[in-house]
């Protein structure tokens, strides 16, 4: 047991199944583009210096998005479709603390996508105060297929994405050009 817990980070994987059996269990969410919810709550685990590590915010998400997409379908069209999916870029942006014992959400939800990546964004929203704690923007890379066709298995039509992805990737832009330009003090 020492063994296997010195060569595996085995609680993110028993970490996995609890968020994957319980999001089985919530009812399905049928609007692909809808904001669902998973909770969390900063434990000593996830600390240094008092206050969430960033690294923690990062795998939060991961877990916030194996939820997003047990619930709207999307694992069960890559698996049938055979495909995969990997994360191809990500911007998060931390606007305060999550403090040790802090309750918080995340809010997930697909903006748009195009003929290879799904856009998300993803809110940390305390429980305490409501405040926005951090923000996230990730590309998810389809890999074997193409967001369209897994729409076209969720959805049996034909799905557009609109005018939202020149609105989302200008967002997304503006949101990494903004955090360089103040990295830069210009």
């Amino acid at each position: 047991m020492l063994l296997l817990f010195c060569s595996l980070d085995v609680w993110y994987y028993l970490r996995v199944v609890v968020v994957l059996v319980r999001a089985w269990f919530l009812s399905p969410v049928f609007d692909i583009t809808a904001e669902q919810t998973a909770s969390g709550r900063v434990v000593l685990h996830d600390v240094d210096l008092c206050h969430m590590n960033n690294a923690r915010y990062l795998r939060e998400c991961d877990f916030a998005r194996f939820s997003l997409y047990t619930r709207n379908g999307v694992f069960k069209a890559l698996r049938a479709l055979g495909a995969t999916m990997v994360v191809g870029a990500s911007t998060i942006r931390y606007r305060r603390p999550l403090c040790v014992g802090e309750a918080f959400e995340i809010r997930s939800r697909i903006i748009t996508w195009d003929e290879k990546s799904f856009y998300l964004e993803q809110r940390f929203v305390s429980r305490k105060d409501g405040m926005v704690s951090a923000v996230m923007f990730c590309k998810q890379n389809v890999l074997r297929s193409s967001p369209d066709k897994i729409l076209q298995y969720l959805c049996k039509r034909k799905v557009s994405s609109c005018d939202r992805f020149t609105n989302t990737l200008t967002l997304w832009w503006s949101f990494v050009i903004v955090d360089c330009f103040e990295f830069l003090h210009l």
